[in-house]
């Protein structure tokens, strides 16, 4: 239950950066040590895009979470760990995708 409720913790998270984006006025950077923000053409629909990715990440997440509640040393533990895995590759996938799309050509 406890690995269940750190998990959330983790969850809880990706909405707060999800709720981040929606209500900011300037383009969210999403990547760490980033000084300037992207130069978005529409920043508030880049800024919903993002929001909605992380916020769907952060279900994801919780969905994922559920087999910890099998108990301690289940193997069904091994969902979690390699789906969150590939929730990562996916995260990052899709956040590149939307950052290429809204990205404004000079």
């Amino acid at each position: 239950m406890l690995a269940y409720l750190l998990w959330i913790l983790c969850a809880c998270v990706f909405f707060v950066i999800g709720f981040y984006a929606f209500v900011s006025k300037k383009a969210v950077s999403i990547y760490a040590n980033i000084k300037e923000p992207p130069k978005v053409s529409d920043v508030r629909a880049y800024n919903r895009a993002i929001g909605i990715v992380w916020t769907v990440s952060g279900i994801v997440m919780v969905l994922l979470g559920l087999p910890l509640l099998a108990g301690q040393n289940s193997p069904l533990a091994l969902i979690s760990i390699f789906g969150v895995a590939f929730e990562c590759i996916a995260l990052i996938a899709v956040l590149v995708f939307i950052e290429q799309k809204y990205r404004r050509h000079n």
